[in-house]
């Protein structure tokens, strides 16, 4: 299991789960943003520590099997974000996040 970034960090990007992950799973950095609307957390190299959670300022971030149902769309987005290169992952998820009210 990997834990999964959700709404709550739309706009807020605040990257103290990035300075405390142990494995550099989650994106973009400050260095790599390229405007992306939230954070994201690699499944495949996420070691379920916990780490992010407990540092996140808005509550954000969840362990996947208890992502609230209102957030399940998360799991898939943050999986999609490195699947995809940057032009699917937009074309597939730029609306998703314009109904969000994302900038």
């Amino acid at each position: 299991m990997a834990r999964v970034i959700t709404e709550k960090c739309i706009g807020t990007k605040d990257r103290s789960c990035v300075s405390v992950c142990p494995v550099d799973c989650i994106h973009p950095t400050e260095s790599e943003d390229g405007g992306e609307f939230q954070l994201y957390i690699d499944p495949d190299v996420c070691i379920d520590c916990g780490a992010c959670e407990s540092v996140c300022p808005v509550s954000a971030i969840y362990p996947e099997e208890d992502v609230p149902e209102e957030y399940k769309t998360y799991i898939e987005i943050n999986k999609d974000y490195y699947k995809l290169n940057k032009e699917e992952f937009k074309a597939k998820w730029e609306n998703f996040y314009k109904q969000k009210g994302a900038k």
